[in-house]
């Protein structure tokens, strides 16, 4: 599956975030804390995620709902404000696997990548045309509630050669439909995000193609991509990655 593949399917199928102030399209890059929808823990049994969550911050994960047609399912937890950690895990209602990055032999949850928040896809999409990169979108997106709601986004991906490791350190954009609730609103509170830090073998382009689409991401030299975020809990502060 390539990369153009990937994206289609994230914005067919995925959960994704908040049109609030938090912008991609200012002339001035936003700090990837900020810039943050949502983060996204990969785990190969979701219960065994919620626990593991659950255990290190005392915050029990509330089920969020299936994806039909990718092959997840998640659990989520408020950030604070209007961002949220997003547990990813197989479903096993489901016999087809379409979700980008394969999360089911993971045993330790991993951040996998992450969603950046935007009010304005059309203007960020024509931002990143002229810029010269590649695009996917936006497109519609949606997904039931387990209260029987329907929550309903735009998605926009970006094509990019920085995906490795099992992580793909370059965001995927979200803006909610205005009649949607946040699902940091209705997830349990409790956490909040302090700081997402970005790594990577190659962290000059990846900065680069990040402040092309509005996101001051100071990445760090590593030998591989890792994706790292402080939450402040009910038990300290905790370190995802």
């Amino acid at each position: 599956m390539n990369r153009r593949e990937m994206l289609r399917l994230c914005a067919a199928a995925g959960v994704v975030g908040f049109a609030g102030e938090r912008t991609m399209a200012r002339q001035e890059p936003v700090d990837a804390t900020r810039a943050v929808d949502h983060l996204l823990l990969g785990v190969g049994d979701l219960d065994s995620g919620g626990t593991f969550i659950d255990r290190l911050t005392g915050i029990r994960p509330s089920f969020g709902g299936s994806h039909p047609g990718r092959g997840t399912r998640n659990a989520l937890v408020s950030l604070g404000g209007h961002q949220y950690l997003e547990i990813i895990a197989p479903d096993p209602a489901q016999s087809d696997y379409r979700f980008q990055i394969d999360v089911r032999t993971l045993k330790t949850p991993k951040l996998v990548t992450w969603a950046a928040a935007s009010p304005d896809l059309d203007a960020l999409a024509a931002k990143a045309k002229a810029a010269g990169l590649q695009v996917l979108g936006p497109n519609d997106g949606s997904r039931a509630r387990p209260d029987g709601g329907l929550l309903k986004w735009k998605t926009l991906g970006v094509a990019s050669s920085f995906a490795r490791d099992g992580i793909d350190p370059v965001p995927f954009f979200i803006q909610w439909a205005p009649d949607s609730a946040h699902p940091s609103q209705d997830s349990p509170k409790g956490c909040e995000l302090e700081l997402l830090e970005i790594a990577h073998p190659d962290p000059k382009g990846l900065a680069t193609l990040l402040n092309q689409l509005g996101i001051d991401g100071h990445v760090k030299q590593a030998d591989r991509a890792v994706l790292r975020a402080t939450v402040k809990t009910p038990r300290g502060p905790v370190y995802l990655s």
